[in-house]
């Protein structure tokens, strides 16, 4: 199942690159790439722009596959975002994080978690470059974890939850000795555990916390950039603590039809085990 859902979406990449739009409009890297729930933006936060490159009545759309390998685990995600007018981005995310080593050592029923993600994201103002306020846009997501057996066993009140964010961007040209400057800050409203792969709520806390998310990333060139993010986690359940996540990416845009980053991502204690820190790949094909 998993195979052939990856599979649909290499060529939901295929179309994207035989339907290209022209080179004209946005800049090149201000679509950002896809973050690990499937919105515009850095790989573990959204950021405010859309996806695609469609400026004022024309289309945009992404499709994006994702791992990251830890010690002791792996996730696996792909999607598809669409945005037009610049304005409303929709998006839908597929994530499979496969449980390793926890498997045997708390003699789990399965060997991996599976969550859907349907999103959608309105710019409210602004524009990251050409405007004199930052662009603004608002974002909301329901999340629906489609094997809750582990996360109700570990203390999680629900399989499915909706949660919303407001994020800013702004470019900042020569502001960092010289090169461009990309700044994005925003806050979530969410109670989900782990990006909701162990549900929502939990047995310590079951209400929605407002949590930080910020990026910076220096743009060496209109091809390259490089940056840090950092996403603030709730902290719902007993059975385990739940860090903070960061990390250090490069990211590569070849032209406006293809990105890639790769990343060291630093995510801490995950599900009683710690020091879960390595290494963060996405490739995205659009228009």
């Amino acid at each position: 199942m998993a195979s052939r859902f990856f599979l649909s979406i290499g060529c939901c990449m295929a179309l994207a690159f035989q339907h290209v739009c022209a080179d004209g409009g946005r800049l090149i890297a201000t679509g950002g790439a896809s973050s690990l729930e499937g919105a515009a933006g850095g790989g573990i936060t959204p950021w405010a722009m859309l996806a695609g490159y469609g400026e004022q009545n024309e289309w945009g759309a992404t499709a994006f596959a994702t791992s990251v390998n830890l010690p002791d685990y792996r996730l696996d995600v792909a999607g598809l975002a669409v945005a037009y007018d610049n304005r409303v981005e929709l998006s839908f995310a597929r994530q499979r994080f496969d449980l390793g080593s926890l498997v045997n050592k708390l003699n789990l029923p399965d060997d991996h978690l599976d969550q859907d993600i349907y999103a959608i994201k309105v710019r409210l103002f602004g524009d990251v470059i050409y405007d004199t306020l930052p662009q603004v846009s608002v974002g909301l997501q329901y999340k629906h974890q489609n094997d809750f057996l582990i996360p109700s066993l570990v203390g999680a009140r629900r399989d499915s939850d909706t949660e919303g964010y407001l994020a800013a961007s702004r470019l900042f040209m020569g502001a960092a000795f010289g090169y461009n400057l990309l700044v994005n800050g925003s806050l979530r409203y969410s109670r989900a555990n782990e990006l909701g792969l162990l549900g929502f709520g939990g047995d310590r806390r079951d209400t929605r916390s407002v949590l930080k998310e910020g990026s910076l990333a220096v743009l060496l060139n209109p091809r390259w950039a490089l940056g840090i993010e950092y996403r603030q986690k709730p902290d719902n359940l007993s059975f385990s603590g739940e860090s903070d996540w960061s990390d250090l990416f490069v990211g590569y845009f070849p032209n406006k039809h293809v990105s890639m980053v790769l990343a060291y991502a630093r995510l801490g204690e995950i599900a009683t085990l710690d020091r879960q820190n390595g290494l963060y790949l996405s490739i995205q094909g659009g228009f």
